[in-house]
């Protein structure tokens, strides 16, 4: 599948995205500095009140920057990394609220170190919008169809052939369960889709104005060759134009022999054999176009120059893309039209 072109951020892109990462980073780190002061009002050891700060938002910190690092080289983060943005965080609550003093600090105690993992969870997400936004490309979107779509192949292989009915019952239920993830915020995917959707409803829509607005088609005349007469029936039919008189001076009509009609011999044009999409793609020197996949340019000028001479007269270009689509290609508006272009541009070369 064939992504789209990589766009460049505009400096008031880059200005409102710096704004938002800043508060983020700023209340980060203010929730690191509200732990360290509240562990050294009650142990009076600033190097215990490190020890804490560093176990919770600084391991928090490192991974964050790990999971924005692996965002913006393209990669999903591990599980462990996602993991621990949480796990971290939520350990400094629990250790905040033990030692608070009262039942009121206990919870203020508690409540601090989640700064720390709202600003790493928000610094991630906000890295992750701009690889999508840039490369069109969503790692973590992929790693979760991919895993869905790893565990629907087991299950619909164990739904298949598994000898416990129960098993193959189960597996049932639970691919039918998987197949509503699949796809699941995958924004390329759904563009792919609509881009799909929307040509077949032009081509549709072309189809059906092309029958509304078509011109009666005159049937071609078959050419008639009349069979010459035999002198001898010319002979007959010429003696019996005046007919004989008898004694008493009534004439009498003799018979004609039957003439036979002409016989109709069309003319019929020599049928040359139609050259096959495979031995134009060969003569072209590019792979043979396959159904369903993209196809390069040179591929989609191959397949609309054998659609257009699959009849007499050549098709036209809105009858040659409702072919294109019927017979399954893949390919968008504008590539198709701009090789239509080109084959058209190669035609008067040629004429």
């Amino acid at each position: 599948m064939k992504h789209p072109p990589e766009r460049a951020l505009s400096w008031g892109q880059v200005l409102v995205l710096g704004a938002a990462a800043l508060p983020m980073v700023g209340f980060g780190g203010l929730g690191a500095w509200g732990t360290y002061s509240n562990i050294t009002s009650v142990f009076h050891r600033s190097a215990t009140a490190l020890g804490v700060v560093a176990a919770g938002e600084g391991a928090t910190l490192v991974l964050a920057l790990t999971l924005v690092g692996l965002t913006m080289l393209g990669q999903s983060s591990p599980a462990a990394v996602r993991l621990g943005l949480w796990t971290l965080p939520a350990l400094a609550s629990v250790t905040g609220a033990v030692i608070a003093p009262t039942g009121t600090e206990s919870v203020v105690f508690a409540f601090t170190p989640m700064a720390m993992c709202v600003a790493a969870e928000g610094m991630g997400l906000l890295a992750r919008r701009i690889v999508v936004f840039r490369t069109g490309v969503d790692a973590e979107a992929q790693r979760r169809n991919a895993a869905v779509m790893q565990h629907l192949a087991y299950h619909r292989a164990r739904a298949a052939n598994h000898p416990n009915q129960d098993a193959r019952k189960a597996s049932e239920l639970e691919s039918w369960k998987l197949a509503k993830k699949v796809g699941t915020g995958d924004a390329l995917l759904g563009a792919h889709l609509v881009d799909v959707q929307r040509e077949r409803m032009t081509a549709g829509a072309d189809a059906a104005l092309a029958g509304m607005f078509a011109l009666p088609v005159t049937p071609p005349v078959t050419a008639v060759t009349p069979t010459p007469q035999p002198p001898a029936l010319a002979a007959t039919t010429e003696d019996s134009v005046t007919p004989p008189v008898t004694e008493e001076g009534t004439q009498v009509t003799p018979l004609l022999p039957a003439v036979p009609p002409p016989r109709v011999t069309p003319v019929t044009p020599p049928v040359e054999p139609p050259v096959t999409l495979k031995e134009l793609a060969a003569i072209a020197g590019v792979p043979t176009p396959a159904l369903g996949e993209p196809l390069t340019d040179a591929q989609l000028v191959v397949v609309l120059r054998h659609l257009r001479y699959l009849d007499d007269p050549p098709l036209s270009y809105r009858q040659a893309v409702a072919a294109f689509r019927e017979a399954g290609f893949v390919g968008g508006e504008q590539r198709v039209r701009k090789a239509w272009g080109s084959l058209m541009s190669h035609e008067e070369t040629e004429a």
